[in-house]
């Protein structure tokens, strides 16, 4: 028996022969998309393969965290299969766990110390240091607060040192010209090492404050803090002013030039003085040799992510830093550039590179 295809039949035959190839040329778009090699896919996915899987455990510096944490955001969205885990219990409680072997990247808003260094060591440890961004470290009031525009460095050690404990009360205490209203002190505890930072360029001494002061390595909690108390001041990274500019009064710091405040350009050309640092992030050089940190480390640093910096608050580094860093990851270079070299604020970095 011969079967003969009537008209009808032939039309829907050819009508479904076309949807197969109009459906088999999407699905081969889509695997070019996927890989990178055409269409309009994320920039980013360059940086890491989208078949990459595994964990990565971070923590560090809540200065950091909000790098860290966007970071971690779109380095999932390349690299669903990777679970990237942010933690943020302050720059030294951070060393603590990385210098054990308990997390593979830690965040830090001050070069490694050398206590830190021989913990590391002793565990065998070894890191590779990435500078990521640059942050003024920025001193704030609550905006109901109308006489405090700027503060000098002596003001801010009259506050702040070891001997304004139970001392300095009130803001006339500080400058005269202020009213005779109490002082009400928050900033990041001992752990922090925005703390470190601060009480070194300001106290003159790393690690010594007055004690009575509000303390937490939360910088949220802070900020509701300053925000809450109109007789409030407080310092943290530059990002959660950004963050939070309608509950926050942004006081201008003199460095010995005049009233300066921490904004982009006054940060990166080092005009706000001497609240500007670098941040940094130390990757375990063993944990590297797994793709998905490997891949991880390198998206902090790729120039397309710049963009992950400014969003969240803080300064990219400049395009000139980004090859020299790039090869830190690449070489396996481990140690400070800053080892030996003081604080950050005596050097410059670009100069350490």
């Amino acid at each position: 028996m011969v079967f003969v295809m009537q008209p009808k039949q032939k039309l829907l035959l050819a009508s479904l022969a076309v949807v197969s190839l109009v459906v088999a040329a999407c699905a081969g778009n889509q695997t070019s998309n996927q890989g990178g090699t055409t269409g309009t896919a994320n920039p980013a996915a360059t940086t890491a393969p989208s078949n990459l899987s595994g964990s990565v455990l971070i923590d560090g510096s809540s200065t950091v965290f909000p790098i860290s944490e966007a970071m971690a955001e779109e380095f999932q969205k390349v690299n669903p299969n990777v679970k990237v885990t942010v933690g943020s219990s302050g720059t030294g409680g951070g060393f603590k766990k990385f210098c054990a072997g308990e997390t593979d990247i830690t965040g830090a808003s001050r070069p490694i110390k050398p206590s830190e260094v021989e913990l590391c060591k002793k565990n065998n440890i070894e890191y590779v240091e990435l500078p990521v961004a640059f942050d003024g470290l920025s001193v704030v009031v609550n905006p109901k607060n109308e006489f405090v525009k700027c503060l000098s460095i002596d003001e801010l050690k009259t506050a702040w040192e070891p001997a304004a404990q139970g001392k300095i009360k009130t803001w006339n205490q500080i400058k005269s010209d202020f009213p005779n209203k109490p002082l009400a002190l928050y900033g990041p505890g001992t752990d922090s090492g925005t703390y470190d930072y601060f009480t070194s360029v300001i106290v003159g001494e790393e690690g010594k404050s007055r004690g009575d002061y509000t303390a937490s390595e939360d910088d949220n909690v802070l900020v509701q803090g300053v925000a809450s108390d109109v007789n409030a001041m407080g310092f943290f990274g530059y990002a959660y002013y950004v963050q939070n500019k309608d509950k926050l009064k942004l006081v201008a710091i003199d460095g010995g030039k005049g009233c300066v405040d921490p904004s982009p350009e006054t940060i990166q050309n080092g005009t706000y003085t001497p609240l500007s640092r670098p941040e940094f992030v130390y990757v375990n050089k063993k944990s590297l040799d797994r793709p998905e940190v490997e891949a991880m480390a390198k998206f902090y640093v790729a120039p397309e992510n710049a963009k992950l910096v400014e969003e969240v608050g803080y300064v990219a580094l400049p395009a000139s830093f980004e090859e020299k860093i790039a090869a830190r990851i690449a070489e396996r270079k481990t140690g400070s550039v800053f080892q030996g070299k003081g604080s950050t604020k005596d050097v410059k970095l670009e100069d350490l590179l």
